[in-house]
């Protein structure tokens, strides 16, 4: 994953996501697969570069233990370095919720002719309905921090056992 495919997420997380829209949106149309391509570009980096992270915090201790007890590759993978990985994903998966939101949006905003959030706020915008795309950006921030929070509940109840969620309350 590091040597591989980290260098094309690096690539595509640095493209213009403003730029990228009109062109997804020509390639796929106007249905919902421009806008899941949109979101994909804006989303599979970070979620990528925490999982990356995530598979190397496991340190060398932990794996010498796993070659103590004859654990191969895969059987350290599922075993240790999965669960290890899990806060980590779970952060990327935080960021993308944000994100993949925003995505949408700009998506929308190129690329719906008559439906979403994006189109009512173009053409919001282009009839001076100022309060309408404050209500939008008010809807947008709404269902991301929903979004968020829905996540960190699953984060909450995959990774009971991490230190990060045994907090005292």
């Amino acid at each position: 994953l590091q040597r591989g495919l980290l260098p094309v997420g690096n690539f595509v997380a640095a493209l213009p996501v403003i730029g990228m829209a009109p062109i997804l949106v020509m390639w796929f149309g106007f249905d919902w697969q421009s806008k899941a391509a949109v979101v994909v570009v804006m989303v599979f980096f970070p979620v990528l570069v925490n999982t990356v992270q995530g598979l190397q915090d496991t340190d060398a201790m932990q794996r010498d233990l796993m070659r103590t007890y004859a654990a191969g590759y895969w059987r350290t993978l599922l075993k240790l370095r999965l669960p290890a990985a899990m806060p980590f994903v779970f952060n990327g998966l935080k960021i993308g919720t944000t994100l993949a939101l925003i995505g949408a949006i700009v998506a929308e905003f190129f690329g719906s002719p008559i439906k979403g959030m994006g189109f009512r706020i173009s053409t919001s915008v282009g009839q001076l309905a100022l309060d309408l795309v404050w209500a939008e950006i008010v809807v947008a921030a709404i269902a991301g921090s929903a979004f968020y929070g829905a996540m960190a509940l699953v984060e909450k109840t995959v990774t009971f056992w991490h230190p990060s969620q045994r907090g005292t309350r």
